[in-house]
């Protein structure tokens, strides 16, 4: 197996899949260059393993898991004590037959170390009613194919899909199977999160007690959030044994989404005595992924999310805040910095310069290129002079809105909007064309201002959809505040991108988000940011190759 000094007893890898299934998140679509850098922040985190797509859904996710195979699975990085590490493992998921298994390979196979990972239903209701098959018949398949991907791959992971409802008897049959014919890795997954800890815990003790040769791979734990169990399950699955824990970034996924890294990592961080076990996560990093995963992906994280949410560090009570000044460790059982979170020495303002930015920029963590550290200068520039000082979270949302941004088919040169009692509302919009250079003025009538500018936008872009969600959110205090807008717009059947097992066209989600001072100018941005990624999708599905049977990608 690769990088031999990362497994034993007393450590737990990270499998993240927020590139394969916490894409699956409604809305939460990416393009392979954002796909790419999320990979490249997943490898500074210090991941061990990166599940970087599903090569088999489409041509255009085979070349992104090839692209971060070819890069981020080559590139060497540092791990916690500052000294050279191997690169992440990067990992393709398959279906149990062989044209799956050919796509990952053919993805994965340039990275150092690469890993097919395939699957196969092993619960009575997914045999039955899914896959049409026997038990034997389940048994033989798996295998066959985990062979067949043995014969690519010295590095496979199989997974019995709904582990959790099955019956551990047969799990065991299908397990010693795959062992046999090769797996390195035994993935159990609670699919649809119904398991209890308790019986989880159970589970995976079992599995490693009555499984010939068990104790001779890693087991692997992935668990779904939908009774918000998902993270007491996998600590459960690590208390009896199990070794590698897959899990997303702010715990998007499928549905209420999958185990969150943050809260495993920084529970195996704290209580550290009660696990016996630690990770190779660099735990600096994780507000910085949770941040450009949550700005990618569009999807907001909730005030009160443990470990990254707005208000996880916050103390209002006064009885809170009195044993704060008193002993922090009254009411904090983690530091802030621990996750990457601090509190700047610098005050930023208006007469501050380019050298005092930059080194702000790198003590959050921030290493911007040139011409990226020039566009947020530029617009730090111009929120400096409205607000006396700037504080982190403006710089975070700052490099969010200029750097976390898709291909630019259309780009907002200018809106203007009037509005008030009696007055219907008007905004005036100004849009550039990235292709051509062209320039074009349109105006845009509405029930209020944000939908002026809207209709003004839709006259000129021309690609129908609806509005699905529009949240306003302020990035700090005070009435001088930025907004932050996130959006999320829905792409008529007509126009679908992906299609159900009947062949009929399967509706798909796009999210923007916009920064600025005045909500109405970052709402145009969020909605050009949305606009943008359909388009770009659109293009890129020209050549898509379907899902035939309809099957998910999730386990």
């Amino acid at each position: 197996m690769p990088n031999p000094s990362n497994y034993g007893p007393d450590k737990v890898l990270i499998f993240d899949t927020t590139l394969r299934d916490g894409e699956q998140s409604p809305g939460a679509t990416l393009n392979a260059q954002e796909k790419l850098d999320i990979a490249r922040q997943l490898a500074r985190l210090g991941v061990d393993i990166i599940e970087a797509g599903f090569p088999a859904a489409s041509p255009g996710d085979l070349e992104a898991v090839q692209r971060i195979a070819q890069t981020v699975g080559q590139e060497p990085r540092i791990d916690r004590q500052g000294n050279p590490a191997e690169p992440p493992v990067i990992c393709g998921l398959a279906r149990a037959n062989p044209q799956d298994i050919d796509a990952a390979w053919e993805a994965v196979r340039p990275a150092k170390h690469p890993r097919i990972h395939t699957f196969l239903a092993t619960s009575p209701v997914h045999m039955e009613y899914k896959l049409k098959m026997q038990p034997e018949e389940v048994v033989a398949r798996v295998r066959e194919m985990v062979g067949y991907a043995k014969q690519y791959c010295a590095d496979v992971e199989f997974s019995p899909e709904d582990a959790g409802r099955s019956d551990p008897r047969f799990l065991y049959q299908v397990l010693t199977a795959a062992i046999a014919a090769g797996a390195t890795t035994l993935n159990i997954p609670d699919t649809v999160g119904y398991t209890t800890p308790d019986e989880f815990g159970r589970l995976i003790r079992d599995i490693r007690e009555h499984t010939p040769g068990a104790k001779d791979v890693v087991i692997s734990v992935h668990c779904h959030n939908d009774l918000g169990l998902a993270t007491a399950n996998t600590m459960a699955g690590v208390q009896n044994g199990a070794r590698q824990v897959e899990v997303t970034i702010n715990g998007i996924g499928e549905r209420a989404g999958n185990t969150s890294l943050e809260e495993v990592v920084m529970a195996l961080y704290v209580r550290q005595q009660v696990y016996e076990t630690e990770t190779n996560i660099i735990t600096q990093e994780i507000h910085r992924s949770s941040d450009m995963v949550s700005r990618y992906t569009g999807m907001v994280i909730q005030p009160n999310k443990a470990i990254v949410g707005a208000n996880a560090f916050a103390h209002e009570a006064g009885i809170h805040q009195d044993g704060m000044l008193k002993n922090k460790r009254t009411y904090e059982i983690m530091d802030a910095d621990t996750i990457g979170l601090s509190h700047s020495k610098l005050v930023l303002g208006k007469h501050s310069g380019r050298h005092a930015f930059r080194v702000r920029m790198e003590e959050m963590g921030y290493h911007l290129e040139d011409e990226e550290l020039n566009k947020v200068f530029r617009r730090f520039k111009d929120l400096a002079d409205k607000k006396k000082t700037v504080s982190d979270a403006d710089l975070e949302a700052l490099v969010g809105d200029e750097v976390y941004q898709p291909k630019e088919t259309w780009e907002l040169v200018n809106v203007q909007v009037q509005c008030g009692n009696n007055v219907v509302p008007t905004a005036v919009v100004t849009l550039r064309n990235t292709d051509s250079g062209a320039t074009v003025t349109d105006a845009g009538f509405g029930s209020g201002p944000v939908d002026a500018v809207y209709q003004g936008i839709n006259r000129i872009v021309q690609v129908p959809n609806v509005l699905t969600e529009f949240l306003v959110q302020a990035v700090t205090e005070g009435i001088d505040a930025n907004g932050d807008v996130t959006i999320r717009i829905a792409v008529p059947e007509s126009r679908g991108f992906t299609h159900t097992a009947q062949g009929r066209p399967r509706r798909r989600l796009f999210s923007g988000r916009g920064i600025d001072t005045d909500i109405i100018v970052a709402s145009a941005k969020a909605y050009m940011q949305a606009l943008n990624k359909l388009i770009d999708a659109e293009s890129a599905t020209q050549s898509t190759v379907h899902i035939a049977n309809g099957e998910r990608s999730a386990v």
